[in-house]
């Protein structure tokens, strides 16, 4: 029997605003323990919450970006449950009218397909704490309750955990072009459920799902749906899908790479749902609409830009503006004047396999825009070769010092001058004559052999394109 795989994302995003969603606290990262707390967030008798315009904000914004229906009114509720790092008992959230809601996201594949996954709801909700687990008990840290969320729901449009990373790396790019979160996803300021289930292909019923719970890396994530879906259909086809595929919570154990029960799924009636009595509903004021709708230019947005501006390749693009930092590296290197094809392959190949060889982001390569601009300036300018562009590279990759410096420490300078090149041509010349008759002769092929013995005589600095118009015009050819 062919199964098709169902799956549906929540993210949650940490909108960066400077205070907390309901109470005036910083949002800072990495704080010492419980600093940033107040009476509210500590949900001490007679605190009362009060709305953050800037979170507001934040979610028309990525609302805009989406296609989405942006509500003028919308309604915080109450989400009951017990964490010990929810020191409410409650949760503030939206649940009836979100903020957002009827949004689409366009993914797209390697062979230049394209798929539409549809959004749910995008709601604005407060963090939780977190809880700090050593030895035999356990600790609670609240600076981060009360951080503003946005839950970004997709319908369950998604059929394969390819589609799944797309999706997410699609939405981590949009949420970062606009400013609205640094969605680092090592300290949980993007992080995501994956509702995941199986069906016989063809048939249009749900079936039971699965919610792999706080997934933090596009990688745990596929890995995650994978064993998910494997586990799936070994229980539908050994009998007992019913017994073993419950709705459930599960966590992703990364280091065994499988998933593991947690706890029974809620349903929404379980939350108790009801109207905060704290917070009136959430009337848009026209002014916010006028101010939010004015949003950078997004990712596919720029890809069309960077197509019809600079002629490059659909691939090249939608590589280089997946990332914004990249998109800007990118831009940078062409404020030189170099070609556009030029810094794709030294910024998508060259640097690109160099960084993730030791493991780092292009924010934080040794080598920046103007630096890597300026190498590939030296091989268009024939200062250098290609091949010693590469070993240029890597020492900048090691040594803070110029482009310059290194060609000449390193002794690669390129030999273009006609009257060096014809000097070490007529000495190879003079030293082959059997194999200039043989050449002249007919057996052309002899040509790779003259134009190797100039480059190995020039220690491979000479410049291979005059290389070989100098040999044709000795030769007579």
């Amino acid at each position: 029997m062919e199964f098709e795989v169902v799956i549906g994302l929540e993210v949650h995003v940490q909108l960066n605003t400077k205070t907390k969603m309901f109470c005036s606290c910083p949002t800072s990262f990495a704080e010492r323990q419980n600093k940033n707390t107040c009476p509210t967030c500590l949900a001490l008798p007679g605190a009362l919450p009060v709305i953050n315009e800037e979170a507001v904000k934040k979610a028309m914004m990525f609302g805009y970006a989406v296609n989405a229906q942006i509500n003028k009114k919308s309604i915080f509720n109450r989400k009951n449950y017990f964490y010990p790092d929810l020191p409410k008992g409650y949760q503030i959230s939206q649940f009836e009218i979100p903020i957002v809601e009827k949004g689409t996201l366009v993914i797209d594949f390697e062979d230049g397909s394209k798929k539409e996954i549809g959004i749910t709801r995008a709601h604005l909700e407060e963090d939780a704490g977190k809880n700090i687990h050593e030895g035999n008990y356990s600790k609670v840290d609240l600076n981060r309750a009360g951080t503003p969320l946005l839950e970004i729901v997709s319908e369950p449009d998604i059929r394969s955990s390819e589609e799944a990373v797309l999706y997410l790396k699609k939405l981590h790019a949009i949420v970062r072009y606009l400013g609205i979160s640094d969605a680092n996803m090592q300290e949980g300021s993007f992080r995501c459920d994956a509702n995941v289930s199986i069906r016989p292909k063809g048939d249009e019923k749900l079936y039971t799902r699965v919610e792999i719970k706080n997934l933090n890396s596009f990688r745990f994530i596929q890995k995650a749906i994978e064993y998910e879906v494997e586990r799936q259909i070994e229980a539908w086809e050994d009998g007992v899908y019913e017994e073993e595929v419950v709705q459930e919570t599960r966590l992703f154990d990364s280091n065994k790479g499988i998933t593991k029960s947690m706890r029974g799924k809620e349903e929404s009636a379980d939350y108790r749902y009801f109207p905060d009595p704290d917070l009136l509903p959430v009337i848009i004021p026209d002014s916010f609409f006028d101010e939010t709708k004015n949003i950078p230019e997004l990712p596919d947005q720029k890809k069309e830009r960077f197509i019809e501006e600079y002629g490059i390749r659909p691939y090249d693009a939608a590589l280089i503006t997946s990332s914004m930092e990249t998109a800007q590296f990118f831009e940078e290197m062409l404020r030189h004047g170099i070609s556009a094809k030029n810094a794709v392959t030294w910024l998508t190949v060259e640097l690109s396999a160099r960084l993730n060889k030791i493991g780092q982001s292009i924010e934080k390569s040794p080598v920046n825009a103007d630096k890597l601009a300026q190498l590939v300036m030296r091989i268009e300018d024939k200062t250098i070769s290609g091949k010693a562009a590469k070993d240029v590279l890597d020492y900048l990759m090691e040594n803070d010092i110029s482009v310059d410096e290194t060609i000449e420490k390193l002794g690669l300078r390129q030999i273009s001058d006609d009257s060096a090149i014809l000097s070490m041509i007529d000495d190879i010349l003079a030293k082959n004559e059997a194999k200039v008759e043989e050449y002249r002769s007919g057996k052309e092929k002899l040509f790779g052999f003259f134009v190797g013995q100039v480059m190995k005589a020039s220690k491979g600095k000479a410049d291979p394109k005059k290389v070989n118009e100098l040999l044709k015009k000795r030769l007579g050819t």
